[in-house]
């Protein structure tokens, strides 16, 4: 008899042994398979959220087929107590170790609303922006200009999240002075600038910043980005450039920055001024002018005035002979590759051709027969500025 009870006992416990097993093999293989949604979701984690409410949010969602599971596996890895707040794109088909790894590892939100702090030439914008997940893109729900429009509501809403993400995107061409200014009135950073970073040395693009971020961290930000691009722009030059070092070339690119927004024609423009220093001709390009006399502290606002061009500045490449002594704004990578690579012609000249470009010419008479053209236009938009239909 206890022979039997004991067969009985240890056929009972392997049984018990395979199904925990069984069970344990499911779990696993349902913790790392394919997950059920046939599209992304955005997941946000409120400060303070736990697992299980996370779990349940996501198999709500479609994106996990069992909260137990996925708490236990969280648990099992270790995770379960390093969940993030933040709003976070689960892919599609995500397994539930790929989603658990996405909200516990920190860093800024991937989905969800973020403020974007536009700083341009001539002008400043905040947007306000959400990302369609269908889409794949961030599409604008609000937009202002903080110097002349008070903030809409939504902008107010959004600031108050905690899982808000927020950016800087600095544009071509912009001075450092304008730069410095506009982050003075961006509320998310805090502290000074102690002293203005010389000009041409911050690479305009767009950061992600955090609330508490410092005025002087995102400078040094874009000082080092614009160290890398001009060292490597420096090291992969054309032979023959006649530019002695990677500070002249900074120089270059910042006017060809400011002498035209048309990405086809920067190297164009590249080899008038190039062409021009290589035969001892004067630059006389207008953005260095007007530099002289703003010195980059705002815009112009009107146009040159013939004392201007005659007036003796620095920065007056109708009056000096070769380069300014520093660049006249900061370069994008666009006009920095461009000077570095102008494109081969003879052309000497340029002036506007009424299209947003530029017409180029070798000669004299060339140009002359341009700048006529041009005059036309101008005087024909004065006479009917209203553009047709």
């Amino acid at each position: 008899m206890w022979r039997n009870i004991a067969s009985s006992a240890i056929s009972f416990l392997v049984v018990v042994v395979f199904l925990v097993g069984g069970i344990i093999l499911w779990g696993q293989n349902t913790y790392t398979a394919e997950g059920p949604n046939d599209a992304p979701i955005c997941l946000r984690v409120d400060r303070g959220a736990s697992m299980r409410g996370v779990s349940i949010d996501l198999a709500e969602q479609g994106a996990i087929t069992s909260p137990m599971i996925f708490r236990m596996g969280a648990d099992y890895a270790g995770k379960a107590g390093d969940l993030k707040a933040g709003s976070w794109l689960i892919p599609e088909r995500s397994t539930m170790g790929e989603i658990t790894n996405l909200i516990t590892r920190g860093g800024a939100s991937t989905c969800g609303t973020e403020v974007v702090y536009r700083i341009g030439v001539t002008s400043s914008e905040v947007q306000v922006r959400e990302l369609d997940i269908e889409a794949g893109r961030y599409v604008e729900k609000a937009a202002f200009d903080p110097a002349t429009e008070e903030a809409p509501d939504s902008f107010t809403e959004v600031r108050a999240q905690a899982d808000t993400r927020y950016r800087i995107a600095i544009a071509e061409g912009t001075t450092s002075w304008q730069i410095v200014d506009a982050l003075k009135s961006i509320d998310v950073l805090e502290g000074d600038v102690a002293e203005l970073p010389a000009e041409g040395t911050l690479a305009p693009d767009s950061y992600e910043v955090r609330k508490g971020d410092t005025r002087a961290s995102l400078i040094e930000r874009m000082q080092t980005a614009q160290e890398v691009l001009v060292a490597a722009a420096w090291a992969s030059r054309a032979d023959g450039l006649p530019l002695k070092d990677a500070q002249e070339m900074l120089v270059l690119a910042s006017i060809i920055e400011k002498e035209t927004g048309v990405a086809a024609e920067r190297r164009q423009v590249a080899s008038v001024f190039v062409n021009r220093l290589n035969q001892g001709m004067r630059l006389q390009t207008d953005p260095t002018v007007i530099y002289g006399v703003t010195e980059g502290k705002g815009v112009l606002g009107r146009g040159l005035r013939a004392s201007e061009l005659r007036k003796a500045t620095p920065w007056n490449t109708y009056v000096i002979q070769g380069l300014p002594p520093t660049p006249i704004a900061n370069p994008g990578r666009a006009s920095i590759e461009a000077a570095v690579d102008p494109a081969q012609t003879d052309f000497v000249f340029f002036v506007a051709d009424g299209s947003g470009g530029h017409a180029f010419a070798e000669t004299l008479d060339q140009h002359n027969a341009n700048v006529a053209k041009w005059r036309r236009i101008e005087a024909e938009r004065a006479q009917d500025p209203a553009p047709a239909e």
